[in-house]
Protein backbone atom coordinates (compact mmCIF):
# COMPACT_ATOMS: atom_id res chain seq x y z
CA UNK A 1 0.00 0.00 0.00
CA UNK A 2 1.30 3.53 -0.52
CA UNK A 3 1.60 5.39 2.62
CA UNK A 4 3.11 7.97 1.62
CA UNK A 5 -0.11 9.24 -0.70
CA UNK A 6 -2.50 8.89 2.33
CA UNK A 7 0.65 11.05 4.45
CA UNK A 8 0.59 13.67 1.38
CA UNK A 9 -3.24 13.84 2.38
CA UNK A 10 -2.85 14.24 5.88
CA UNK A 11 -0.08 17.35 4.96
CA UNK A 12 -2.65 19.13 2.57
CA UNK A 13 -4.80 19.06 5.97
CA UNK A 14 -2.07 19.71 8.12
CA UNK A 15 -1.33 23.28 5.85
CA UNK A 16 -5.00 24.07 6.27
CA UNK A 17 -4.89 23.71 9.83
CA UNK A 18 -1.90 25.90 9.92
CA UNK A 19 -3.27 28.60 7.50
CA UNK A 20 -6.46 28.54 10.22
CA UNK A 21 -4.00 29.36 13.04
CA UNK A 22 -4.35 26.16 14.36
CA UNK A 23 -1.31 23.47 14.91
CA UNK A 24 -0.56 21.81 11.66
CA UNK A 25 -1.78 18.33 12.13
CA UNK A 26 -3.92 16.50 9.56
CA UNK A 27 -5.11 13.01 8.94
CA UNK A 28 -7.12 10.50 7.17
CA UNK A 29 -8.80 7.60 6.80
CA UNK A 30 -8.36 5.04 4.30
CA UNK A 31 -10.11 1.93 3.28
CA UNK A 32 -8.37 -1.72 1.94
CA UNK A 33 -9.15 -0.24 -1.37
CA UNK A 34 -7.52 2.69 -1.35
CA UNK A 35 -10.11 5.09 -1.02
CA UNK A 36 -10.21 8.30 1.38
CA UNK A 37 -12.74 7.46 3.69
CA UNK A 38 -11.98 10.20 6.33
CA UNK A 39 -10.46 13.30 6.73
CA UNK A 40 -9.44 15.62 9.55
CA UNK A 41 -7.35 18.15 11.14
CA UNK A 42 -6.63 20.02 14.13
CA UNK A 43 -10.10 22.20 15.38
CA UNK A 44 -9.19 22.97 18.93
CA UNK A 45 -8.89 26.75 19.05
CA UNK A 46 -12.09 27.02 16.54
CA UNK A 47 -14.00 25.21 18.85
CA UNK A 48 -12.58 25.41 21.37
CA UNK A 49 -12.50 21.82 21.71
CA UNK A 50 -9.58 20.37 23.34
CA UNK A 51 -10.97 17.02 21.65
CA UNK A 52 -10.70 17.93 17.80
CA UNK A 53 -7.61 16.84 17.03
CA UNK A 54 -7.35 15.65 13.72
CA UNK A 55 -7.40 11.99 14.24
CA UNK A 56 -10.74 12.30 16.39
CA UNK A 57 -12.12 14.33 12.79
CA UNK A 58 -11.02 11.87 10.48
CA UNK A 59 -12.49 9.26 12.77
CA UNK A 60 -15.74 10.22 12.79
CA UNK A 61 -16.12 11.51 9.03
CA UNK A 62 -14.81 7.55 8.29
CA UNK A 63 -17.57 6.31 10.71
CA UNK A 64 -20.47 8.57 9.18
CA UNK A 65 -19.27 7.63 5.75
CA UNK A 66 -19.13 4.11 6.10
CA UNK A 67 -21.93 3.95 8.41
CA UNK A 68 -20.53 2.08 11.14
CA UNK A 69 -17.99 2.81 14.58
CA UNK A 70 -16.27 -0.44 13.70
CA UNK A 71 -13.35 0.77 11.19
CA UNK A 72 -11.85 -2.68 11.00
CA UNK A 73 -9.68 -3.20 7.70
CA UNK A 74 -9.22 0.81 7.37
CA UNK A 75 -6.14 2.74 8.18
CA UNK A 76 -5.38 5.94 9.42
CA UNK A 77 -2.90 7.99 8.32
CA UNK A 78 -1.61 11.40 10.60
CA UNK A 79 1.40 13.92 10.00
CA UNK A 80 2.08 13.60 14.33
CA UNK A 81 2.06 10.45 16.43
CA UNK A 82 -1.11 10.23 18.19
CA UNK A 83 -1.20 11.41 21.32
CA UNK A 84 -3.31 9.00 24.48
CA UNK A 85 -6.53 10.00 23.53
CA UNK A 86 -6.20 9.68 19.61
CA UNK A 87 -4.56 6.01 20.36
CA UNK A 88 -7.63 5.11 22.38
CA UNK A 89 -9.83 6.55 19.92
CA UNK A 90 -7.93 4.03 17.32
CA UNK A 91 -8.29 1.36 19.39
CA UNK A 92 -12.34 1.89 19.79
CA UNK A 93 -12.86 2.08 16.19
CA UNK A 94 -10.66 -0.74 15.20
CA UNK A 95 -8.67 0.98 12.72
CA UNK A 96 -6.55 -2.20 11.09
CA UNK A 97 -3.06 0.12 10.64
CA UNK A 98 -1.60 3.16 12.03
CA UNK A 99 0.93 5.32 9.57
CA UNK A 100 2.25 8.33 11.35
CA UNK A 101 5.20 10.61 10.27
CA UNK A 102 6.83 12.74 13.06
CA UNK A 103 7.11 11.59 16.50
CA UNK A 104 5.63 12.99 19.22
CA UNK A 105 8.52 13.50 22.50
CA UNK A 106 5.81 15.39 24.79
CA UNK A 107 2.59 13.10 24.31
CA UNK A 108 3.38 10.59 21.75
CA UNK A 109 1.51 7.15 22.28
CA UNK A 110 2.78 5.18 19.78
CA UNK A 111 6.33 4.34 21.16
CA UNK A 112 7.75 8.13 22.20
CA UNK A 113 5.78 8.16 25.91
CA UNK A 114 3.91 4.93 25.97
CA UNK A 115 3.33 2.11 23.40
CA UNK A 116 -0.68 2.29 24.13
CA UNK A 117 -0.98 -0.36 21.33
CA UNK A 118 1.22 -2.35 23.38
CA UNK A 119 -1.15 -2.72 25.76
CA UNK A 120 -4.15 -5.09 26.66
CA UNK A 121 -7.12 -3.95 25.01
CA UNK A 122 -7.49 -6.70 22.58
CA UNK A 123 -6.83 -4.53 19.69
CA UNK A 124 -2.97 -3.83 18.18
CA UNK A 125 -3.07 -2.36 14.12
CA UNK A 126 0.07 -2.07 12.60
CA UNK A 127 1.90 0.66 12.81
CA UNK A 128 4.29 2.41 10.42
CA UNK A 129 5.83 5.22 12.09
CA UNK A 130 7.97 7.66 10.41
CA UNK A 131 6.29 8.16 6.91
CA UNK A 132 7.52 11.59 5.32
CA UNK A 133 8.58 12.51 9.14
CA UNK A 134 10.82 15.33 7.47
CA UNK A 135 7.98 17.07 5.87
CA UNK A 136 5.42 16.70 8.59
CA UNK A 137 8.12 17.86 11.05
CA UNK A 138 8.87 20.73 8.76
CA UNK A 139 5.19 22.14 8.96
CA UNK A 140 5.60 21.86 12.27
CA UNK A 141 8.37 23.63 12.61
CA UNK A 142 7.45 26.38 10.42
CA UNK A 143 4.52 26.91 12.14
CA UNK A 144 5.61 27.24 15.67
CA UNK A 145 8.57 29.30 14.00
CA UNK A 146 5.99 32.38 13.01
CA UNK A 147 4.56 31.57 16.50
CA UNK A 148 7.74 32.86 18.30
CA UNK A 149 7.74 35.35 15.78
CA UNK A 150 4.61 36.87 16.23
Amino acid sequence: MDYEKYMRAALELAREAAAAGEVPVGCVVFTRGGEIVGRGRNRREEGPDATAHAEVEAIRDACAALGSWNLSGCGIAVTLEPCPMCAGAIISSRLSTVVYGAKEPNTGSVGSVINLFEEAYGHKPAVYGGVLAGECRAELAAFFRGLRKS
